[in-house]
């Protein structure tokens, strides 16, 4: 297809399908002449990919760069490409500076001892995690913040919490790995990750209604 095809079909305006050739983001077209270009399904998937980073994700285009060179690399296991999206999206949603401000008054006791449940938490689970993971930071001052905030109770049910994230994370993965080629795993990756994160919130929010109607609908505070 020409430029203006892709553009129809991708949703993505021409002069931005050029910048993002211009900076190396989307690779070439086949050259039919010297001033025009064939495209096909591979640039209508790397467009999305590109879309979703960007317009979901909010990643920067310099780390989009990044992202998808890692992609392209023959030396990067699957593993590691998608790493790089996955810890993308994650550095850029799940930031210390954005939980509740009750963080500043978790002491610094209390975050040794929410670090020491955690890893306790990863070892007894047996899970595979970096320490510079974004998302172990987020959670370590997420647990000292809800001790802050003298929600205890809620820290003691995490490894239940654990127990149901594993479980449909092992659908997600399975679900995703049907797909066939690097651009479109990433692209569920980045898409799940963050799309996911609102259909469990939903899913729960909707729970919880449910569950409070059922005690306390009835000559409850809230009645």
């Amino acid at each position: 297809m020409r430029i203006a095809e892709l553009s129809r079909q991708s949703g993505v305006p021409v002069p931005t399908i050029k910048y993002y050739l211009r900076e190396g983001l989307l690779f070439p077209g086949e050259l039919t002449s010297p001033n025009q270009a064939s495209y096909g399904e591979a640039h209508l998937r790397r467009l999305r990919l590109i879309r979703a980073l960007i317009d979901l994700g909010q990643v920067p285009v310099a780390r989009v760069k990044e992202i998808l060179e890692g992609l392209d690399s023959p030396d990067l296991s699957l593993h590691h490409q998608i790493g790089r999206a996955h810890r993308a999206i994650t550095r850029t949603r799940t930031m210390p500076d954005q939980l509740p401000t009750a963080e500043s008054a978790a002491t610094p006791d209390a975050r040794t001892l929410a670090a020491q449940q955690i890893e306790d938490l990863l070892a007894a689970r047996g899970w595979t995690v970096e320490p510079d993971a974004p998302a172990l930071t987020t959670l370590i001052d997420t647990v000292a913040t809800l001790r802050a905030l003298d929600q205890d109770h809620l820290v003691a049910h995490l490894d239940t919490y654990a127990e149901a994230v594993e479980t449909f994370t092992h659908l997600e993965i399975a679900a995703v790995t049907q797909r066939t080629t690097p651009d479109q795993i990433a692209e569920s990756v980045v898409i799940g990750t963050i799309l996911g994160e609102t259909l469990l919130t939903s899913l729960r929010l909707l729970a919880q209604e449910s569950i409070s109607a059922q005690h306390w609908r009835s000559g409850g505070a809230g009645d």
